[in-house]
């Protein structure tokens, strides 16, 4: 039988008699944890891929200018080494990741706003205003549930 737990803020829990381990399974099973498993493991391979397109392609470009590869450039300062052009490489990879991120996050919300335009079009055709009262009504009323008046564009298809 469950066993009742009192709270700090005076409400009650119920303990689960399944257990630690019972109550993990039921977490990871979850569809949301899934979801974000799968979201993490394709971002990890993801930004393997802008880091390449980043060292191997754009540091080498960028390095035409200046005469060496970003991650080349270093500066040496008491005995100690700062390779601040591998920090370079790594902020182009941060900006990179977030405008490619950006542009998908862009592209679902135009297609989320496109489908919600879809549904108030639809819903825009069901009905129509009285010309006399001004009141909504079915767009097939041929005449108005609240003024009684006879609808004209009936008349005239009759």
């Amino acid at each position: 039988m469950p066993k009742r737990i009192n709270l700090p803020d005076g409400q009650q829990a119920v303990e689960s008699t399944k257990g630690f381990f019972g109550e993990f399974k039921a977490f990871i099973s979850k569809g949301n944890v899934m979801d974000m498993a799968v979201g993490i493991i394709i971002g990890g391979a993801f930004t393997t891929i802008v880091k390449s397109l980043v060292s191997d392609i754009i540091s080498p470009l960028l390095g035409l200018v200046g005469g060496m590869n970003f991650d080349q450039f270093s500066l040496k300062f008491a005995g100690v080494t700062l390779a601040y052009g591998k920090f370079l490489t790594a902020v182009i990879n941060f900006l990179m990741m977030a405008f490619v991120l950006f542009l998908i996050v862009k592209a679902f919300n135009r297609a989320g706003s496109l489908i919600k335009k879809e549904e108030e079009v639809e819903e825009e055709a069901a009905t129509k205003v009285c010309p006399y009262c001004k009141s909504e009504i079915d767009i097939e009323a041929s005449r108005c549930p609240m003024c009684t008046s006879q609808l004209e564009e009936k008349l005239a298809e009759e």
